[in-house]
């Protein structure tokens, strides 16, 4: 039987809710109920929840609750990030629902203007492009070696307001995944969505997250948690 477009978007809506949905949410810190903040930590390729979960004893803000969606296969789409979005769904918005879910979940306990957003990586790419989705005013936005998702020339005609939410971007100025030209615009495009960005590249780094990116976000994070 052939299928109508009704019922194929249907179709790929509940494809794209069983990829992602099942899988767990790791915490550490305080617990959401008795937070003063918290930050949801988005794992890169291979990685696992766990894994970018770990920053938190870098982070050491013992006044936020740590929360870590887990992507299915420790992927959260399978092509490269700046592939047409088509190519990497029903992945990519199962993904970004996870995301959703995951904030709606949080902000049950803690306002949104005390919630931080960060990913590494591919975790970074989809941070970004859930952030920028769904602007409003955060406690903070990260991305760490990532950007918008799409290729060249995919339109950014985002709605809504940041309403002045810091947001961080750092990345090597060498990535071999990441153009720092995508890192750039990422920023200008956030910027123009009223987000209070700041960009830095670090010459010849690699894909990895240094001490000063860390720092950044320490501090960001202080200034969430004393509001």
């Amino acid at each position: 039987m052939a299928l109508t477009g009704d019922s194929m978007m249907a179709n790929d809506s509940r494809k794209s809710q069983g990829i992602h949905q099942n899988q767990p949410i790791l915490t550490a810190g305080a617990p959401l109920q008795e937070a003063q903040a918290a930050l949801i930590m988005v794992h890169g390729r291979g990685a696992t929840a766990e894994s970018i979960l770990s920053l938190a004893a870098e982070l050491r803000h013992p006044g936020f609750a740590y929360i870590a969606p887990q992507a299915s296969s420790n992927t959260w789409y399978p092509y490269p990030f700046m592939e047409p979005m088509e190519k990497n769904e029903p992945w990519l918005s199962s993904a970004l629902l996870r995301l959703e879910e995951t904030l709606t979940h949080v902000a049950a306990y803690v306002p949104y203007e005390r919630i931080m957003l960060l990913g590494f990586s591919q975790g970074a790419c989809l941070t970004t492009e859930f952030a920028a989705r769904h602007a409003r005013r955060y406690g903070g936005v990260v991305g760490l070696s990532g950007g918008l998702i799409g290729p060249d020339g995919t339109p950014r005609d985002y709605p809504g307001s940041f309403e002045s939410t810091p947001v961080f971007l750092g990345c090597s100025d060498t990535d071999f995944h990441i153009p720092k030209v995508r890192v750039e615009e990422t920023g200008r495009v956030l910027s123009t969505l009223g987000a209070h960005v700041t960009v830095r590249l670090y010459p010849n780094m690699g894909h990895a997250v240094n001490e000063d990116e860390l720092a950044f976000v320490s501090s960001m994070m202080s200034e969430v948690a004393a509001k």
